[in-house]
């Protein structure tokens, strides 16, 4: 834990923060790193290679990014993205990258310390979020270089580490230490805190001020406890004026609700393959390992199964050519590991001879039930029952974020109330230009809860937050 956590978190009397960021994730360190007086200027040199976008930018030489019109710089932009602010800071940061191209950032940064806004940023994990619970030698989907953070290309850190991009990707385990390497570089560590679990946040009607007037800002009241090395728990109480949710959504596994599933052959994530291969309770002697799930998850624990020589049946309930599927959006020459489990789920169907051993597929099967001997209980497309005996059970089917800590979960600050919430069918309802809640003023969310899933992408939501918070302070009373 920083000296800022022993000092402060169990002071519920001290000063208001101006931001409680909860989440320590690539969100939560972007936003840190930009409150924290980090400053982006358009190179007085440089030409963006999108005209519109160089048009505006000479309009205001000299002017900080955060300090110009989101909206305005971001109009006419297109790409990958759906968050105009996120598509304007990647434009930024990586000018050509989705023509191929690897021009550098027409950004500088300057550390304008007085500029730095107090904030604190909690997580459960050390920096880096969910990032440090992935399997190491897992190689991520987005190319190497579109995960890095600002002022430290993941590239020049690697040739630093002696570490290398495997066809322009990085290994999980790489990005994990890259994270927490870019907090101590950026001297960012004092404002972070390990270790903590937020289990409630709480604001109220907003007090009149001295003078009489009205602050439209409740207060957010944030509380929980902090877990030491010991395992001991602390609680912590603190004050703030914003709080800002980058928790990801990784918290909770998505379930079957079917009968068996709490069985403990059945699990819901794929550290669980990789204890149970470590510890010789799966070999390729054993039944098959079932996983369940047709997307990139569930692609990395056949991977990782057929790495070992471990016997798997892969049941899924679309078709292999559903345009849905992750597999028939991503291009094979950048993930052919990908396409690889793709052909097999396609090629080796039980339904057909098999060119490969020890891989079954079960496309348009739906899962009925778990039995406690180990079996589980199919709908096949033609209606028939199907039961096949297995070792351990994976179901990789997504997940959803855990906002228990907020008043009814969360889900009143949905896009949709009445629906789950979802990073990719219901996000939390921001503003597209500061990522404020539409439904409470002070409460933001960023990355996936506000519906920006790649770490790509992410940072643009923490310039929106940061700019919010910077021209809410600059308009404070003295």
């Amino acid at each position: 834990m920083s000296n800022w956590g022993k000092d402060h978190l169990g002071t519920s009397s001290s000063e208001p923060l101006t931001a409680v960021i909860i989440g320590n994730g690539p969100s939560g360190i972007c936003l840190s790193y930009l409150l924290s007086g980090y400053t982006p200027y358009v190179k007085p040199d440089a030409v963006h290679p999108h005209p519109l976008l160089q048009r505006k930018l000479a309009e205001a030489p000299g002017v900080s990014i955060l300090d110009q019109d989101l909206n305005y710089l971001s109009e006419g932009l297109e790409g990958r993205c759906q968050s105009p602010v996120a598509l304007l800071f990647d434009a930024l940061l990586r000018p050509d990258t989705d023509f191929g191209g690897d021009m550098e950032s027409v950004l500088t940064w300057k550390h304008q310390k007085e500029r730095a806004i107090p904030h604190v940023v909690l997580g459960r994990n050390l920096p880096g979020g969910a990032w440090h619970s992935i399997e190491g030698s897992m190689v991520t989907l987005s190319r190497g270089q579109w995960m890095g953070l600002p002022d430290l290309p993941v590239k020049d850190w690697m040739c630093r580490k002696r570490r290398g991009l495997r066809n322009s990707r990085a290994t999980a385990g790489d990005i994990a230490h890259y994270y927490r390497d870019y907090v101590i570089k950026k001297g960012l560590g004092p404002n972070f805190v390990s270790g903590a679990v937020v289990t409630a946040v709480e604001w109220g009607i907003p007090e009149p001020s001295g003078s009489g007037a009205q602050d439209p800002s409740p207060l957010f009241h944030v509380s929980g406890f902090l877990t030491a090395e010991d395992r001991s728990q602390q609680p912590f109480s603190l004050c703030a004026r914003n709080v800002v949710l980058a928790t990801g959504t990784s918290d909770s596994p998505a379930r079957l609700g079917l009968p068996g599933e709490a069985l403990p052959f059945i699990h819901h994530e794929l550290s669980a393959l990789e204890v149970a291969t470590r510890a010789g309770l799966v070999t390729p002697a054993s039944d098959p390992v079932l996983i369940v799930g047709a997307g990139l998850s569930a692609a990395d624990a056949v991977l990782y199964a057929r790495h070992y020589n471990i016997p798997v049946i892969h049941a899924f309930r679309r078709p292999v050519d559903d345009p849905g599927l992750v597999f028939n959006q991503l291009p094979k020459m950048l993930y052919p590991e990908y396409h690889k489990v793709h052909q097999m789920m396609r090629e080796q169907s039980i339904l057909s001879p098999s060119p490969y051993e020890g891989y079954r597929s079960l496309p348009e099967h739906q899962l009925l039930l778990f039995k406690e001997d180990r079996q589980a209980v199919f709908r096949d497309p033609k209606g028939l029952q199907k039961v096949f005996g297995v070792s351990l059970v994976l179901v990789l089917i997504g997940s959803h974020p855990n906002l228990s800590f907020l008043p009814g979960a969360g889900t009143d600050l949905a896009v949709d109330p009445d629906q789950p919430l979802s990073a990719k069918r219901n996000p939390i309802d921001v503003d597209p230009f500061t990522y404020q809640s539409t439904q409470q003023e002070g409460l933001y969310a960023m990355g996936p809860l506000a519906g920006d899933n790649f770490v790509r992408f992410v940072q643009g939501g923490a310039l929106a937050v940061a700019s919010s918070l910077m021209r809410k302070e600059a308009s404070k009373p003295p």
